[in-house]
């Protein structure tokens, strides 16, 4: 029984091993820097599709909504 409680740590470490092996060393590295809202194409794909997408998600749920208590 007192060997059981190094199973999870020996576990850890095999899994932890592997998933640094797998990483690759000639691929490029991704940029850590913030994003550069003075470009119109970052400013468009962090800013307005998340919103429009919001938006187009409630205006969906209500007429859904709305369709539903229309048939009932």
């Amino acid at each position: 029984m007192k060997n059981f409680k190094y199973i999870p740590a020996f576990l850890f470490l095999s899994i932890g091993l592997r998933v640094y092996a797998q990483s690759p060393t000639h691929a490029p590295k991704p940029d850590r820097s913030p994003v550069d809202f003075s470009q119109p194409a970052n400013i468009v794909l962090f800013i307005i599709l998340p919103l429009l997408i919001v938006v187009f998600y409630f205006m969906w749920r209500n007429k859904k909504r709305k369709d539903e208590t229309e048939q009932e």
